[in-house]
């Protein structure tokens, strides 16, 4: 197994962090490798916000669940996916554009995980963890606020960098699924109860299926959070329904 593919293989989400600074120089790195990630027509769908101010950085610690971790990071990145940029850039040109619709919002939004991946990858091959942060579209009307978003950007992923201590280091990975309930060949087909119970066998353990299940779809699938990212961002998505 080669370094990169070990890295992307060790990779685990860091919560803790030491208070050890990231250079500027070593910032720049990670955020010019998140730019080199591939991207629609060279277009660059997105908008990378570098969070600074630490005021804000504890604003977003509790408007994003209430994670006081997200405040004692060393770095913060929101990855915007903008589709205002370039319907300005057409205006400026006088090509008489359409208003961007769902399909325009859904390539700057992959745009912009591809480019947040990047930084994610970049960072972990410099020692630096990370973690992704889905809450800051959970509360899509407050953060597009706070964070002076326009009508055409959407706040799609965060990110928060920093030395991982001790305990995270040696904290286990999760596992992941084996490749036979993920990869099908040529085409799409739902999997049958004893599938679905044999990929989760190993999470839901002596608790049994229905019971470790139950537990799981009640914290996350029907929890406020989940409920409320839903009805925030599909109210957001109405502002791309009029094409």
């Amino acid at each position: 197994m080669n370094k990169t593919i070990q890295e992307l293989t060790d990779r685990k989400s860091v919560r803790a962090f030491t208070e050890q600074p990231i250079d500027q120089e070593t910032k720049k790195v990670i955020i010019q490798a998140a730019m080199e990630a591939p991207t629609a027509g060279n277009q660059q769908l997105y908008t990378i916000l570098d969070i600074t101010d630490q005021k804000l950085k504890e604003r977003l610690a509790e408007t994003c669940d209430h994670q006081p971790f997200i405040a004692r990071a060393q770095m913060v990145l929101i990855f915007c996916a903008d589709c205002q940029k370039w319907y300005d850039a057409y205006e400026a040109g006088g090509c008489n554009p359409r208003k961007p619709g769902a399909g325009d919002l859904m390539l700057a939004v992959t745009d912009a995980a591809i480019a947040a991946q990047n930084a994610v990858t970049a960072a972990e091959s410099l020692g630096i963890g990370s973690c992704y942060i889905g809450d800051i579209m959970e509360r899509c009307e407050i953060h597009r606020e706070l964070l002076h978003l326009p009508d055409y950007v959407f706040p799609a992923a965060m990110l928060v960098f920093g030395y991982p201590t001790d305990q995270q280091k040696q904290r286990p990975k999760p596992g992941r699924r084996d490749q036979k309930y993920i990869v099908r060949e040529n085409g799409y087909y739902r999997m049958t109860d004893p599938e679905l119970r044999a990929m989760l066998e190993d999470q839901s353990g002596k608790q049994g299926f229905e019971n470790w299940i139950r537990a799981f779809c009640n914290r996350k699938y029907n929890s406020d959070f989940s409920v409320e990212m839903s009805r925030s961002v599909g109210e957001y998505l109405k502002s791309f329904s009029e094409y």
